[in-house]
């Protein structure tokens, strides 16, 4: 089957909009108050003057060891609402709110698992080519080395990108089979995935950036540098939230076409 992305993005939005109080209600659960409690409670560090690129990759990574536990069940929480939603959005039984989120809950140890065997096989991979670019000494090699890292990173991800929908709707709980069911759905539409999901990703990210600027700029004025700051991180937070809502539909709406399901969930009104 040939990838549609204009016809994913058609089913993906109208899904939504179908069951938009559901939808952004879960969305504000799972993703905007997990993440404007992380930027108001614990924001990222700010770069100071005569801050070299060592220094500041020391700082970035001091930082993510102290949140790590704050960090880990956040990431699990929001993967339980991924979960949720991709079942929500996509399983044809229609179930109700609190079956899909417990059916999330219940997928989060293959979810996890299966992120966790592909990182550590992409690691291998991409360390062993990075490494072998790196002993020969000829920069040329070295940045050749991490481009295809890089390459292979996106790949990778595209790839399985599918097995959210895997383990949420066909019910899969082999996270090895999970992976290798989302890499045999892509095949032969990789680079149309691809470009599709890069598309929205720029799109949204310059929307955000844009709309998060002016509102900030707006509220400094008003209310001062601090009023500037918290507005910011509110409506930075939402509007990702709402970013990462669509990029579930989108996912959602990616499975049900190269599984050959019908779109009978998107018009479904949940109980």
């Amino acid at each position: 089957m040939t990838f549609d992305s204009n016809l994913a993005w058609k089913e993906a939005s109208s899904a939504i909009r179908a069951n938009r109080d559901v939808v952004l209600a879960l969305a504000g659960v799972f993703f905007l108050l997990p993440n404007l409690a992380l930027a108001m409670l614990f924001p990222p560090p700010e770069p100071t003057a005569g801050m070299d690129s060592k220094a500041m990759a020391a700082v970035i990574s001091d930082y993510y060891i102290s949140i790590l536990p704050i960090l880990v069940p956040t990431v699990l929480f929001q993967a339980a609402g991924t979960l949720a939603l991709l079942t929500l959005l996509t399983d044809r039984s229609r179930p109700t709110v609190g079956e899909a989120i417990g059916g999330g809950v219940k997928g989060i140890v293959p979810y996890v698992l299966a992120q966790l065997i592909l990182g550590i096989a992409v690691g291998l991979v991409g360390g062993a080519v990075f490494g072998l670019a790196s002993v020969t000494g000829v920069a040329a090699l070295a940045v050749v080395g991490i481009v295809m890292v890089g390459v292979l990173v996106i790949y990778a991800g595209i790839k399985t990108s599918l097995v959210g929908p895997v383990i949420a709707v066909e019910g899969e709980r082999n996270p090895v089979a999970a992976l290798k069911r989302s890499w045999s759905l892509t095949t032969g539409n990789s680079l149309r995935i691809a470009v599709f999901y890069v598309l929205v990703g720029v799109a949204f990210l310059v929307v955000t950036s844009v709309i998060v600027a002016v509102v900030g700029i707006f509220a400094s004025l008003i209310g001062g540098a601090h009023a500037g700051e918290v507005t910011g991180a509110v409506v930075s937070s939402a509007l990702n939230a709402v970013m990462a809502l669509y990029f579930v539909a989108i996912v959602a709406a990616t499975h049900r076409q190269l599984a050959g399901q019908t779109p009978d969930s998107v018009r479904a009104t949940f109980e």
